[in-house]
């Protein structure tokens, strides 16, 4: 089983966008995918509640701040969303379900100093410092055009992690979420650009 954690303390990083999407991948492949919410507002939760019964099926189980439980056997593959302000023992607890982790990360200043500490205390970890569980940063609602975007890009280059994506700021992923939806359900057409921008994500979670 491979379980993918979506973690960055800061609220509204695009955790819950990230997580959603990448489980709608592994579902359009035909994978055996749940997708957990530990999340007090259950937002990937709610979401699935909306998804259109038609649509390759993305399954959840009962899991919570308070109870991480292990997912059902024969699950291929596991997406973690996970609450602001994730630290300390309830970190510990998650990565010990995960192979990897992905840290979602906004061109602001505010969630640039969030997740330096956050980047810095998950490095500490025992799974990653051991190499159970692999690292990963994305740029969530990137304009490459911004001297943000120049900011973020420096921020990245201070540690020795792999950058998969800088993903851009588009409609098209607030009207999928609001119908159930991901990028991978979408017309190709409709979705040409995003899904370009996803391909190293996707080669990053394919590998190993």
């Amino acid at each position: 089983m491979k379980a993918f954690l979506v973690a960055n303390p800061k609220g509204g990083s695009g955790k819950s966008t990230l997580a959603t999407n990448l489980a709608g991948y592994f579902a359009t492949q035909g994978r055996e995918v749940m997708l957990g919410d530990i999340d007090r507002q259950q937002s990937s939760r709610e979401w699935l509640a909306i998804r259109p019964f038609a649509l390759p099926t993305i399954d959840t189980w009962d899991i919570g701040p308070d109870d991480i439980a292990r997912p059902p056997k024969g699950t291929s593959h596991v997406v973690l969303d996970t609450p602001a302000g994730l630290h300390g023992k309830m970190l510990e607890r998650v990565l010990k379900l995960s192979t990897r982790v992905i840290v979602p990360v906004q061109p602001s200043m505010f969630d640039m100093l969030a997740t330096r500490h956050f980047l810095t205390e998950l490095l500490a970890e025992k799974a990653v410092r051991k190499g159970r569980a692999d690292v990963a940063v994305i740029g969530m609602r990137v304009d490459a055009r911004t001297r943000a975007a120049a900011e973020l890009e420096r921020f990245f280059a201070g540690f020795d992690l792999p950058v998969l994506a800088y993903l851009r700021d588009t409609q098209v992923y607030v009207q999928a979420t609001a119908a159930g939806m991901t990028l991978f359900d979408l017309p190709p057409s409709r979705a040409e650009r995003d899904l370009e921008q996803w391909r190293a994500i996707i080669d990053w979670v394919e590998a190993g």
